[in-house]
């Protein structure tokens, strides 16, 4: 073991146990301060402050100690957001030429300093993190839209396959793309509007379904006077924001899914 310097005694007991167990590390280890701030970036000179408690070591210093000597950085980098807060509270800093070699109790020639970037350049750092941060949100952005775009043109061939039946359930968007639109035959028979491609009134429709009673709700919609778009038999996000909207109007659970008491209401529906 190492022949340590007393701390100094007017350090919080927080800030000493962070600078003992940081100690620890290093003998365990069996590094030089030389040889510690040519693994951490931190110059050895800036090691001697820290392990004798005239500087706090910075963040990103304490977390290279400990994946240096094997242990938990989550630990030691909590150990360290509490001895921050004692080192604020009226700590002085260090002179700026800072404490010799032989302070350390260690190292007995003088060494050359090293960079210590992230001390210097504090903001440097925040700015980089939010650039990433918002390059990460346009590229999220950019691969949903054009997931969007994809499913939405796949759902037109499954609509050309269907246009002349009446499935029992909605399919989903899939496969190739062909065009389909849909006319609107509006007419009212027992107090019900009915569109002409679908006379459900319970079957269940949600985002991404496809179909003729798709095409049936949007235009029962548009009639109500929500426009879902064009009457294309696809169940897209403008179709979706126009059934919440209805359902908002007619005080239903707002949920974007057409199921029997919407369905209950754009039969009924007074245009607005």
């Amino acid at each position: 073991m190492s022949r340590w310097k007393p701390l100094p005694a007017e350090l919080h007991p927080h800030v000493h146990q962070l600078i003992v167990r940081l100690r620890r590390l290093k003998d365990r280890g069996e590094l030089s301060t030389r040889r510690l701030g040519v693994k951490t970036g931190y110059s050895a000179r800036s090691w001697q402050r820290y392990l004798n408690g005239r500087s706090l070591p910075p963040r990103e210093a304490v977390e290279a100690m400990a994946r240096i000597g094997g242990e938990d950085p989550a630990r030691l980098l909590a150990l360290h957001e509490t001895a921050a807060e004692h080192w604020a509270r009226g700590r002085p800093a260090a002179p700026d030429g800072g404490e010799s070699a032989s302070e350390s109790g260690r190292e007995s020639a003088p060494v050359t300093p090293l960079h210590a970037p992230t001390e210097q350049q504090p903001y440097g750092r925040f700015l980089r993190a939010a650039v990433m941060a918002g390059a990460v949100a346009l590229v999220l952005s950019v691969s949903a839209v054009l997931l969007l775009a994809v499913r939405l043109a796949d759902a037109r061939a499954e609509l050309a396959d269907r246009a002349g039946t009446a499935p029992a359930t909605p399919a989903t968007v899939s496969e190739t793309l062909i065009p389909v639109s849909y006319t609107c035959r509006l007419a009212r028979h027992d107090g019900r509007w009915y569109a002409g491609h679908s006379n459900t009134t319970d079957i269940i429709l949600a985002y991404t379904h496809v179909g003729r009673e798709v095409a049936e709700a949007q235009c029962l919609l548009r009639r109500a006077g929500f426009s879902p778009g064009d009457i294309d038999g696809v169940f897209g996000p403008r179709t979706q924001r126009a059934v919440e909207r209805i359902q908002k109007r007619d005080k239903l659970v707002v949920d974007g899914v057409i199921g029997s008491h919407t369905w209950k209401s754009l039969r009924a529906a007074a245009p607005e």
